[in-house]
């Protein structure tokens, strides 16, 4: 999973980014890797993974892994070249969800680039970027498609919508609320990949006496939930500045902190929890001497397409999965006395894979 960190100067997204990645980079046996300056990848917490990897005595622990970009340039006019311009766009064109920091506090010492603090108007700004940034690329594509109207009538229909699309978003619509008339428009509207078409997270950014209540008080924080709840978007609370010295303690007195502050879980578990609800995402988990490891999937994933995720040979040459839950594994103390209980099942194709599902796959290639 990529997750693109958004948001204007000065709303704390950069610290955010550091602060995330080197909390993750602490958390398990992911090392952080450095893929450039604004890159990092994340481990992401699972207990889980601890208890299974003690329980079979496993030889090294995996966990998944988030790979967070820290996009730069946007400003007001960052679509036409203003700050670093166009430079955000190839970056953030490639992540699967978009995390937009949002600034929720009031600081004197800390400069509003637009001299005040108002949550729905940043919001605004950047979405009309994003806005005019699809608007030049389906620019580009209406060109292309009209120099191939008389060839196929499919072009026609595509032409259509583009010109239906592009009125929306001038409108000032986000592209993920433009209804599609039919499959072909869905494959159309599918290739465009467009920046308003993708999942958004915002991460309301407040002062570290906002956390306790999770922002309940903070009439910047409701203003970014009542937007949020607009557009089907998740929100999370975070204290940027918390953040920063969390990712500076090790996991015991990370865990101290937290409690201190009243709070039972950190900025990188709620934003993890908030983008696998929003991406409608799982964890299955294989478990054994060598290796315990999670492996992350859409919700809905059959058995035969969960263990084409280990290797396509495991999918195609698929029998059977032999599957025990987390819950019931944990229970009793091991996998030889959940399958004297009849816990461990023996599933077929159509099985629906469950998140926790403690998964060994036969196949035959």
């Amino acid at each position: 999973m990529k997750l693109g960190i958004v948001g204007l100067p000065n709303v704390g997204k950069s610290t955010l980014f550091n602060s995330l990645t080197k909390a993750g980079a602490e958390s398990a046996n992911y090392p952080f890797c450095t893929i450039d300056p604004n890159v990092g990848v994340v481990a992401v917490p699972d207990e889980r993974l601890n208890v299974l990897g003690k329980m079979h005595n496993s030889g090294r622990i995996v966990p998944a892994a988030i790979e967070f970009v820290d996009i730069a340039g946007l400003v007001k006019g960052a679509s036409k070249g203003e700050g670093l311009g166009n430079q955000f766009l190839a970056n953030i064109r490639e992540v699967d969800a978009i995390v937009h920091v949002v600034r929720c506090f009031e600081d004197t010492n800390i400069i509003h680039v637009e001299g005040s603090i108002s949550p729905g108007r940043d919001i605004e700004t950047i979405n009309l970027e994003l806005i005019f940034a699809d608007i030049e690329v389906l620019e580009r594509r209406k060109s292309r498609v009209a120099k191939s109207v008389s060839a196929d009538k499919i072009y026609k229909k595509e032409l259509d919508m583009i010109v239906r699309l592009m009125a929306f978003l001038e409108a000032g619509n986000l592209a993920k609320a433009f209804e599609r008339e039919d499959e072909d428009e869905e494959k159309f509207f599918a290739e465009y990949n467009l920046l308003t078409a993708k999942p958004v997270i915002y991460a309301a950014n407040v002062k570290d006496d906002d956390l306790a209540d999770d922002g309940a008080n903070n009439q910047y924080v409701k203003e970014v939930r009542d937007i949020a709840a607009k557009e089907g978007s998740e929100v999370f609370v975070v204290c940027a500045q918390i953040e920063q010295e969390i990712s500076e303690l090790d996991d015991e007195d990370k865990k101290s902190f937290l409690e201190d502050l009243g709070l039972s879980e950190s900025g990188l578990e709620k934003l993890i929890k908030a983008s696998y609800k929003l991406l409608g995402l799982i964890s299955y988990i294989t478990a054994g001497e060598m290796e315990t490891k999670a492996w992350t999937i859409t919700a809905g994933t059959k058995a035969p397409q969960a263990a084409g995720k280990i290797h396509t040979d495991f999918e195609r040459g698929f029998i059977r999965a032999e599957v025990v839950s987390y819950d019931n594994l944990i229970a009793c103390g091991s996998m030889a006395a959940a399958k004297e209980k009849g816990l461990v099942r023996s599933e077929g194709k159509e099985y629906v894979m469950n998140d926790g599902d403690i998964v060994l796959f036969r196949f035959n290639v």
